[in-house]
């Protein structure tokens, strides 16, 4: 979802390379409130395995979480919570790994709230 703010400039059901550093914790929550977010449109990103479908499989979801999810939003949108690491772009690292790595969230985010 693009819902959020955040995520305005993003195109829903793109794929972003973003590092992961955890392997401890990961979004869990009853099957009624996924479904809620889901409805709502709080699921933001998920982890998608190599054919770009949410997964729960390693190594495309480093700590399991449900229904793949990596991030979600407040119903509003304004706050968003995920786990992957969008911060972590400069063109000197990662060289070795294909994709698009700038999710664009910060730049939303500071010509939504700036």
């Amino acid at each position: 979802s693009n819902k959020s703010p955040w995520l305005a400039l993003a195109q829903p059901g793109g794929v972003y390379v973003n590092p992961a550093s955890h392997g401890e914790g990961r979004f869990v929550a009853p099957a009624d409130w996924i479904r809620r977010l889901e409805e709502n449109g709080q699921i933001a990103t998920q982890y998608v395995d190599d054919r770009d479908e949410p997964t729960m499989s390693l190594p495309f979801n480093p700590n399991g979480s449900v229904f793949g999810i990596e991030g979600i939003t407040s119903p509003d949108g304004k706050v968003f919570g995920k786990m992957a690491h969008s911060e972590r772009v400069d063109d000197d690292l990662y060289r070795n790994i294909d994709g698009n790595k700038v999710q664009p969230i910060f730049a939303a985010g500071i010509k939504y709230f700036g």
